[in-house]
C-alpha cells in the first residue's frame, strides 16, 4: 500500500471513532484562531499557514486565552494538547491531516483560490470545510477538482467556547462527507447543525442580522443609544434564547393557548409597521461617529483583551448554568465533558491507590478568604468516585441494564487551604467492598507537598436500574471490583478512615 493511502486509511479509522489526530487550517484571524484553539484544547495537532501580518501571534493570545476559559469551563482534565505548527504553503497546511478548514476572508475568488489548492494537495479522503458566513457552498466548490469533499462548516466568535456549527453541503458534496464531518466536530465539543438548502448567510447569522439591522435603526434614529439597545436584549430575551430559542419564545408567550393558536394571535402584530427590517440605514460617517463614541463609552473603560476575557468568564458561567440543567447548549458541554471523563482512565501502580489525573485550582473555586470552597472539595471526591466507576466497567449500557451507586454518606476533613493556581491530585483507595456495598478514602495533595490537603470518605450503595432498590453489583463489574479491593486491602489503612465528629 502507498504511503499516503496507508496514512488515510489510518485516518479513516480515527475519524469513524471522533476525534481526528491532525487538522490544517488556512487562515489565522479571529475565526483561524478560535478553531486553532478549539482543536488544539481538545487534543488535536494543527497545522496552520496564517500569511497576513501578525497571525501567527494572533492566533497564539486567542489559544491562551482560551485555554484561561476552559481552566474554569470544566473541571474535568483535558487532553494532552495537540501542537501547533506553523506552516508556509497551502500544501504543507494540508499535508497528513483528515480535516482542512479554511477561515480566510469572505471574498469568492479568495477562497476559491485556496480550496482548489487545497483540494490538488490533500490526500484522497481528506475533508475540506470552509468556514465562511455567507457564501454557498456550490459557489466555493466550483474551481475544485474535487468538489464532493468540500462543504460549509460555519462556526460562531468564539468559536473555542460557541458550540453550534453550521454544516451546509454544496450541489457536488458526497453524502457522506456531512457524517463524517459532524462526528469529528462533536468530538471536540460542538452541536452540528445540518442546513437542508443552500441559502445565503445559512440560518444564525439571518437571524442574528435582522436584529442588527433593527438595532441599526434605532440608533439612526435617536430612539436608543448603543448601551440602551444592548441593555434591552441582554436583560430581557437575550437571557430567553440560550434556553427557549426565537420560535419557542414567542409560543411559550401564550402557553394556555395551542402553538398553532398562539402564533396565529402574533399575525397581526408582524403587520403593524414597527418593524424597519425591510431597510437599512446607510452607514454615513454621522452614523459611525455616533456608533463608535457609543460603543467607546460603554466599555467602561476596559480593553479589548478585557473585555475577550469578560464574554469568556461570562459565556464559560452560561454554558455551567444550562449544563446544570443538561438543556441546549449546557447539554453539549456535558457530552463533550463525558468524552473527556471517558478517555481518562485512573492510574493503578500494582498495590497502590488509583491516581487520578492531576489538575489546576481555578480561580472561582475560591471563597472571600481565598480559598478553595467546601463545594470544590466535594466536586473533585465526587469526580475521583465516577472515574473509578468507569475503571471498573459502569458505562452508560451497564446503567441502563444493571444500575450504578448511589452515596449515602460522606465525610470531608480540611487540613490545609489551597489557592488558585495550584496543581492537585486525588488519590483513592478502597477500603471495602461486598456484592452492595462500597466504601472509598480519597486524599486529595497538592502536587509536591508530603501531606494531604484535604481527605473523604464515602459509602456507595449499588441500585439495580430502574427499582430505586439496592441490589448486588453484576458481571465483569463485580468481579473487577472486587479483585480492587483485594489489592487495595494489601494497603495500609488511613488514620482518618472510619473517624467520626466529636468534642473532645
Amino acid at each position: 500500500m502507498p504511503e499516503g493511502s496507508k496514512f488515510m486509511s489510518e485516518c479513516s479509522n480515527l475519524i469513524c471513532e471522533g476525534r481526528p489526530r491532525a487538522v490544517g487550517l488556512l487562515g489565522g484571524g479571529v475565526i483561524g484562531g478560535g478553531w486553532a484553539a478549539r482543536f488544539v484544547l481538545n487534543g488535536v495537532h494543527v497545522r496552520l499557514y496564517g500569511p497576513s501580518p501578525g497571525a501567527v501571534e494572533r492566533v497564539r493570545k486567542i489559544l491562551a486565552n482560551a485555554r484561561r476559559a476552559y481552566r474554569r469551563l470544566t473541571v474535568f482534565p483535558l487532553p494532552a494538547e495537540g501542537t501547533l505548527t506553523v506552516v508556509q504553503s497551502v500544501a504543507d497546511a494540508v499535508r497528513e491531516v483528515e480535516l482542512v478548514q479554511e477561515s480566510a476572508p469572505e471574498r469568492l475568488e479568495l477562497k476559491q483560490q485556496l480550496l482548489a489548492e487545497a483540494g490538488r494537495a490533500a490526500a484522497p479522503g481528506t475533508l475540506i470545510c470552509s468556514s465562511t458566513s455567507r457564501l454557498r457552498p456550490s459557489l466555493l466548490q466550483a474551481e475544485m477538482d474535487h468538489p464532493e469533499r468540500l462543504l460549509v462548516a460555519h462556526p460562531f466568535h468564539p468559536v473555542h467556547l460557541l458550540p453550534l456549527v453550521e454544516l451546509c453541503a454544496g450541489q457536488s458534496t458526497a453524502p457522506d462527507a456531512l457524517v463524517r464531518a459532524a462526528q469529528i466536530y462533536r468530538s471536540v465539543g460542538m452541536h452540528p447543525l445540518v442546513v437542508r438548502k443552500e441559502v445565503d448567510g445559512f440560518i444564525a447569522n439571518r437571524l442574528q442580522e435582522a436584529v442588527w439591522r433593527e438595532a441599526l435603526w434605532l440608533v439612526h434614529d435617536d430612539v436608543a443609544t448603543v448601551q440602551e439597545v444592548d441593555d434591552a436584549a441582554r436583560y430581557s430575551f437575550g437571557l430567553r434564547r440560550p434556553i427557549l430559542g426565537p420560535m419557542q419564545t414567542y409560543r411559550m408567550a401564550i402557553p394556555h393557548q395551542s402553538a398553532r393558536r398562539a402564533m396565529e394571535l402574533f399575525g397581526p402584530s408582524l403587520k403593524s409597521g414597527s418593524s424597519r427590517l425591510t431597510e437599512v440605514p446607510e452607514l454615513t460617517d454621522g452614523l459611525l461617529d455616533k456608533l463608535a463614541k457609543q460603543l467607546d463609552a460603554q466599555s467602561e473603560n476596559l480593553t479589548v483583551p478585557e473585555l475577550e476575557q469578560k464574554r469568556d468568564d461570562c459565556l464559560v458561567a452560561m454554558l455551567q448554568g444550562l449544563r446544570g440543567q443538561g438543556y441546549s447548549a449546557g447539554e453539549t458541554l456535558s457530552r463533550w465533558e463525558q468524552g473527556l471523563r471517558d478517555r481518562v482512565l485512573p492510574l493503578n501502580n500494582g498495590p497502590g491507590p488509583l491516581r487520578m489525573p492531576t489538575q489546576q485550582m481555578p480561580s472561582d473555586w475560591m471563597d472571600y478568604n481565598g480559598q478553595v470552597t467546601e463545594s470544590c472539595y466535594v466536586q473533585l471526591f465526587g469526580n475521583a468516585t465516577g472515574t473509578l466507576l468507569r475503571y471498573i466497567g459502569i458505562d452508560d449500557e451497564y446503567r441502563s441494564k444493571c444500575g450504578s451507586y448511589q452515596m449515602v454518606e460522606s465525610h470531608l476533613f480540611h487540613l490545609r487551604s489551597l489557592s488558585a493556581g495550584e496543581r492537585v491530585q486525588v488519590l483513592t483507595q478502597v477500603l471495602g467492598a461486598d456484592d452492595k456495598r462500597l466504601q472509598l478514602f480519597h486524599v486529595l495533595s497538592r502536587v509536591g507537598d508530603e501531606g494531604p490537603a484535604a481527605t473523604g470518605e464515602q459509602m456507595l450503595l449499588h441500585v439495580k436500574a430502574g427499582t430505586g432498590r439496592s441490589g448486588p453489583v453484576q458481571g465483569n463489574v463485580r468481579e473487577k471490583l472486587l479483585a480492587l479491593a483485594r489489592l487495595h486491602a494489601e494497603l495500609p489503612r488511613p488514620d482518618r478512615a472510619g473517624a467520626s465528629i466529636e468534642l473532645r
